[in-house]
């Protein structure tokens, strides 16, 4: 008992330690990003290539005062924060990194991991609502609608993965994928469960980028209509734990989206050793193509953003999930 305790205690401060580290320097890969993208240079002065302007940017946050407007719900306005940070870093709980890496094997860990994201659209409309700011409440509306939209495809397509593994246990997706990037579900249900696969992939690293308010879909934020949307009436730690919060969510999206079809810590070749550095490599290549992806395309409108998961993605999703249960009954 005293072991699994301490087990238990170990994993916790790893988990925040993990999520805080990333969430401080995805923001210098961004802002780094960004500039080479569009031929600047970034952070450079604090510290080598800027690399400490992330610590320098969280004190200045830390030492701000947290201002709460005159009008605002305060018991809304302080836990909106906590209630997109915390749920992001519970789900990381049964997030497999390696074979016995994970601080809970969870039968159901992929519900588990889907329930604590639902909080956080939560959190964005409390934050929003609270804030009695016009923008922010407008911000409120387009965060409901986008989040039912797209987690209705993203559900089908995940639903479509449980059929063909036969589990919602995070770690027996990832063993059930060893062998070489050929047994990786991207690759291995195309010929066994679902031609459609590859494209159930498209479709859940797109759903993906809506359901974590990240460019070209961030209408939570949409600096160039509403101000900044939920966080307008925020400032210093409020604020910065949005991000943290938004950022942490990012990890726990390109980690899931590792152990569904990329293999997870699985090698890509059976002769290479399996190890939790595949996984972030894999995660961190994702990431990556998130940041690429928001400085390159613009942020579209609000009505084509619905029209996309609508018309387009909900569709392809049902024709993946019945192709799916047909493959599966026949073959």
């Amino acid at each position: 008992m005293t072991t699994e305790l301490i087990r238990l205690l170990a994993f916790l401060v790893g988990i925040i330690a993990f999520a805080a580290l990333n969430a401080a320097y995805l923001v210098w890969v961004e802002r780094k990003g960004a500039a080479h993208f569009q031929r600047r240079i970034g952070p450079k002065e604090v510290g080598p290539y800027g690399l400490l302007q992330p610590l320098a940017d969280g004190a200045k946050l830390m030492s701000k005062q947290l201002l709460i407007p005159d009008g605002v719900d305060p018991i809304l306005f302080k836990i909106a924060p906590l209630m997109v940070l915390v749920p992001a870093v519970m789900s990381f709980v049964t997030i497999p990194f390696g074979e016995h890496l994970a601080a809970r094997n969870i039968d159901l860990g992929l519900l588990m991991v889907f329930a604590f994201a639902s909080i956080n659209v939560l959190g964005l409309l409390l934050g929003s609502w609270g804030s009695a700011n016009k923008y922010a409440v407008i911000a409120a509306a387009r965060v409901i609608s986008q989040n039912i939209a797209y987690e209705i495809p993203m559900l089908l397509t995940a639903i479509a993965l449980v059929m063909a593994t036969n589990t919602m246990n995070l770690n027996e997706m990832v063993s059930l994928q060893g062998g070489g990037f050929w047994h990786w579900n991207l690759i291995k249900l195309t010929f066994t469960a679902s031609p459609l696969t590859p494209i159930a992939f498209l479709i859940f690293f797109t759903t993906m980028l809506a359901e974590t308010n990240r460019a070209p879909f961030d209408m939570a934020e949409a600096e160039s209509e509403l101000v900044a949307g939920s966080f307008t009436e925020y400032s210093g730690m409020g604020f910065g734990v949005f991000f943290m919060g938004e950022y942490a969510n990012i990890v726990i999206g390109a980690a899931l989206t590792t152990v569904l079809f990329l293999g997870g810590w699985q090698s890509p070749l059976p002769f290479l050793p399996n190890s939790v550095v595949w996984f972030l490599m894999k995660m961190y290549v994702i990431i990556f193509t998130v940041v690429w992806i928001r400085w390159t395309f613009p942020r579209t409108q609000f009505y084509a953003l619905l029209n996309l998961s609508w018309k387009v993605l909900i569709p392809i999703s049902l024709v993946n999930l019945i192709v799916t249960a047909g493959w599966l009954k026949v073959f």
